[in-house]
């Protein structure tokens, strides 16, 4: 055997101590090769009867980094008879047992899914599956897993890629949303939590590897899946409108041909699901006044020491509409020799959802509120009576619709030559897009004194009586009629468009070479990847009407009864009052007679047809962003002893160069010097005030890395990992959306809360695990440790007297329509210096460390049923330095950061027995800080939740099976709150989602 000279080792640690850490990987390719390879070898040994090889099966082994070595190829998914057959294990069991497997043969620190077949994950969303791993933890939208979190890191710091794959996103952000993703498509993923150089660089949470199937590594000459099932939603009948029942269906084939030289894999899964909410929503705290008259109160803001702070108001809505996924996967793979391998995919996935939210938003006004009786905790009201007083107080009928029309596509093609015994090549080209058409619309009404009456005036008679509870229901009650056609009349219609689209073209190349009969190293690889990303975002505008009283310049809408349809509050929301819910097209049918007007991009227009910029933001927010990535790495494959410890694992770098530039739109107040343009929107209005420009930066990385595994035993081994890894800021905060603003008394401000030079966040991480798999392979334990020191962040800060005009802004030097010598001016005001709002990278930093524990066992010792018994379970710790400052509660808060749940908890209890299988799943988080949207979206304190899932399943006969599954067992609510828990932000149940379906495989 090899000897592993301590020298050798002493100088890879070295390097990764100067370096700050650095992990090299294989390619991708080879990484989803390594694992096709895996599970062929995993399969043969299943395998009751000897088995031709495949072809290239030779040709994988020398390709791929990640090999199964002598001792492994007995699989946790095949176990032996009394009369020493092999059996083939499948459903969850089997699924769990072989990602055990691809975990124990990996060469970094990692999480592994795994299924036999395409389609055969037995979760209802990657999502959901994700978070069965050590570390994993899920946030809820519409109360399903979409977003995952990574050891206590948000999406922003997850990279995700599919076959490989960079993926783009729908989001307009770096975060993929994994409900895009349909399971029965997927046939495998991974989470790498440490580094190598051949992994594509953005992952300092880790990396999310999905793979498709590979119909030449399967076991099987021919397989055909299908499933159909029925879904119910239990609290749809709380919701008016909504639909109660849904679907899914999905099937799939693969097959070999031509002396299994020609594979072919074609999937299809289509979803469609109600989506049901009933909330309660307080908002953030925005405003003071000194409600209780106390002048030693010093709790307030520097400005108002005796003031208390005063939410903008709150919501009471319900949420449905339904969900529509449709996702296509072909796979064509051709090996007609040992040495030559051409594999194109394609991944299409179109998710269409159509929402509604109707209920009321109520708004206080709260610096101008007349407040009886206020209830103050913590220097917030809480609780009182706000009457409205010649101010803004109002309550706002909502009836808002909204659709969302995403796409994501896929394309790759990927080639491998062996060219000699040592020399493996391959290529790889990639396509990927992602489009979104959020479509955002509102209607709303107000309560007026007589729908009789021309003109309308509002009701002024409103008051407000409320007190929250905290994470329970608050205290609720009005003065007003909201559901008589003699009172209430629309006032307001908005239509509000984000379009996203987001491209991502690559192309790379990785070398292996293998190395005979050293040492230390068994191969050398290297490679060089270029990638152009576009992303373009569109904003767009139309709106008619007021939200705060009636206008005679845009008259409102008097409804009738065909129009509108009394809505009751059920169950815990019993007592809310009673609303108009609004047939949306009847209404705006009667109120644009000549066709309901489409938004557009546009400066704005005044009451006399000119330019009043009230719009421009729809102008000023849309443009492009630019990014080239050219990177390229070496690593080296370790394969040797110390002692007689073998030592696996590799070395590298990986150097990134990067160019980002976004287009730009700077108001140069119409100097033809500065580059004044004619910019006509797309109403045809022409505004000569501004200035096209393009910005941008280019900055090169070097992300050095080290993995060592260390087998101490053939069931025991330490990992150890060390690396500098980088996540770059989310694709939409590159842009260069900036806007300025002159006050009347002369104060010039600017705000850019994006910008294209922002730079990546970098961090230092070290791994170091212990895993031991239990005899005979059916389960393991794992503990492990990790570290991440992430250098900056990216935050928005104000910046108070910027010097604007040294920094290359137009400043002029009077308020325009002051300066001097004009007969019809004002008095010249000269313009000053006010604070400029911007993100930046945040130089301070901070750690991110943690422990994680993980235990999976099948008990196949017990007698009789319970030899099927097993459990799966993680909990991991984290804690963080960074901490980060909350004004939305009033008072200022330390907060922890987005994403960081102290404690996470998920555990599997299954038992198997003949033809039934069943399983229930506990997700458990602690509380943790992160995004709930209302009117705009607010960052809060999210409370600790516990999400209950049960699954059961009965083998019919070889080829059928019948499935019975719960989401949400308990009906767990999301609860949100500001500050402390007596401040109520978000309070919304989703409902139980019942499941029941058949599934045959042939």
């Amino acid at each position: 055997m090899a000897i592993f000279k301590p020298s050798l080792l002493t100088l890879a640690l070295t390097t990764a101590g100067l370096t700050m850490g650095g992990i090299s990987l294989p390619t991708h390719a080879q990484e989803a090769q390594a694992q096709e390879q895996a599970q062929s070898n995993l399969a043969e040994s299943k395998q009751a009867e000897p088995k031709q090889a495949d072809p290239t099966a030779s040709q994988q082994d020398s390709e791929t980094s990640t090999s199964v070595s002598a001792e492994t190829t007995q699989t946790n998914a095949a176990q032996e008879d009394e009369e020493g057959n092999k059996m083939i294990i499948t459903g969850f069991r089997g699924s769990l047992l072989r990602s055990v497997d691809e975990k124990r043969v990996a060469d970094t620190v990692s999480e592994h899914l795994s299924a036999d077949d395409l389609g055969a994950l037995p979760d209802i969303s990657i999502a959901d599956a994700l978070t069965r791993l050590p570390g994993i933890a899920a946030v809820r939208t519409g109360g399903q897993a979409a977003e995952i979190n990574i050891r206590g890191l948000s999406g922003v710091f997850v990279h995700t890629t599919l076959n490989g794959r960079e993926q783009v996103s729908t989001s307009g952000t770096r975060s993929v949303e994994f409900d895009q993703y349909p399971s029965e498509l997927i046939s495998s993923a991974a989470i790498y939590k440490s580094q190598k150089a051949s992994l594509i660089e953005g992952g300092v949470a880790g990396t999310v590897e999905l793979r498709t199937a590979s119909p030449l590594s399967m076991r099987n000459q021919h397989t055909f899946n299908a499933s159909v099932r029925g879904m119910f939603n239990d609290r749809s009948d709380e919701v008016y409108d909504s639909k109660s029942s849904g679907d899914r269906f999905s099937f799939s084939y693969q097959g070999k041909f031509a002396d299994d030289t020609l594979g072919f894999s074609v999937g299809y899964a289509r979803l469609f699901q109600p989506n049901v909410a009933t909330q309660f929503i307080g908002l953030a705290y925005n405003a003071t006044q000194d409600v209780d008259g106390i002048a030693n109160d010093t709790g307030g803001p520097d400005n108002c020491p005796e003031c208390e702070y005063i939410s903008e108001g709150f919501e009471m809505q319900h949420r449905g509409g339904e969900e529509t996924r449709n996702g296509y996967v072909g796979v064509i793979e051709w090996a007609p020799n040992d040495t030559f391998r051409l594999k194109a995919d394609a991944f299409i996935s179109d998710f269409d959802s159509e929402a509604f939210a109707r209920g009321f938003r109520v708004k206080f006004d709260g610096s101008t509120a007349d407040i009886l009786n206020p209830v103050v905790f913590n220097n917030a009201v809480i609780g009182g009576t706000i009457n409205r007083n010649n101010n803004n107080t109002r309550v706002e009928i909502v009836n808002d619709d909204n659709t969302d029309y995403d796409r994501v596509e896929n394309y790759g093609v990927n080639a491998e030559w062996i060219l000699t015994d040592q020399f493996t090549l391959t290529g790889d080209i990639s396509y990927s897009t992602a489009s979104s058409n959020f479509r955002n619309g509102l209607l709303w009404s107000l309560v007026s004194e007589d729908t009789s009456a021309d003109p309308l005036v509002l009701d002024e008679n409103v008051s407000i009586a409320y007190q929250l509870n905290g994470l329970n229901l608050p205290n609720i009650g009005f003065n007003q009629n909201f559901t008589d056609l003699n009172r209430v009349a629309l006032s307001k219609y908005g239509i509000y468009p984000f379009e996203n689209d987001d491209t991502l073209k690559a192309i790379r190349f990785d070398g292996k070479y293998d190395l005979i009969d050293n040492d230390i190293f068994s191969s050398f690889e290297f490679g060089m990847r270029y990638s152009e990303r576009q992303y373009s975002a569109d904003r767009s505008v139309f709106e008619y009407g007021q939200d705060n009283l009636f206008l005679t310049s845009e008259p409102p809408l008097r409804l009738t009864n065909d129009m509108v349809t009394v809505v009751d509050w059920s169950g815990d929301f019993a007592y809310f009052p009673s609303y108009l819910a609004i047939d949306y097209d009847a209404a705006l049918n009667a109120w644009f007679p000549n066709g309901v007007p489409q938004p557009a991009q546009t400066w704005g227009v005044n009451s006399q047809g000119e330019i009043d910029y009230s719009t421009s933001w729809s102008i000023l927010e849309s443009g492009d962003v630019w990014e080239d990535v050219t990177a390229a790495y070496f690593m080296a494959n370790i394969d040797a002893e110390w002692g007689d410890v073998p030592i696996t694992g590799n070395f590298g770098v990986r150097v990134i160069e990067s160019q980002q530039y976004a287009t730009f739109i700077e108001d140069v107040g119409g100097s033809l010097e500065q580059g004044a343009q004619n910019i006509t929107d797309e109403t045809g209005l022409v505004s000569s005030r501004y200035a096209s420009r393009v910005v941008g930066t280019t900055y090169t990385d070097t992300l050095p890395q080290l993995n060592l595994n260390f087998k101490i035993t053939d069931d025991s081994q330490i990992r150890f990992a060390a690396a500098r890894v980088m996540s770059r800021p989310d694709i939409n905060r590159l842009a260069a959306n900036a806007s300025s603003n002159i006050a009347d008394d002369g104060e010039f401000s600017a705000s850019s809360r994006n910008s294209p030079f922002l730079m990546p966040f970098m961090a230092d991480q070290y791994d170091i695990s212990y895993e031991h798999y239990f005899d005979k392979s059916d389960g393991a334990f794992v503990v492990a440790l990790f570290y991440k020191d992430i250098k900056s962040f990216v935050q928005n800060f104000d910046l108070f007297e910027f010097d604007f005009a040294g920094n290359g802004f137009n400043v002029p030097t009077y308020v325009p329509g002051t300066e001097p010598g004009n007969e019809d001016s004002l008095p010249p005001v000269l313009v000053t210096n006010g604070t400029y709002s911007t993100a930046v990278n945040n130089a301070e930093g901070g750690y991110f460390r943690g422990l994680e524990l993980s235990y999976t066992e099948i008990y196949s010792g017990l007698p009789g049923i319970w030899s099927g018994l097993g459990v799966s379970a993680s909990y991991a710790y984290t804690d963080s330095s960074v901490s980060l400052i909350t004004d939305l509660a009033g008072t200022s808060y330390e907060q922890t950061f987005p994403g960081l749940s102290e404690h996470v908890l998920n555990a599997s209890v299954f038992l198997n027995y003949d033809q039934f299988e069943t399983r229930v799943a506990i997700r458990n988080r602690s509380d943790f800080v992160s995004e709930q949207v209302a009117v705009n979206t607010q960052q809060a304190f999210f409370d600790s939740e516990t999400v209950i899932d049960y699954q059961a399943s009965y083998d019919i006969n070889d080829n059928s099976r019948v499935v019975f599954q719960v989401n949400n067992l308990t009906d767990q609510p999301t609860k949100s709150y500001f500050g402390t828990q007596a401040q109520t932000g978000t309070i919304q149940y989703f409902g139980r989602q019942y499941f029941l379906g058949l599934s045959y495989q042939l």
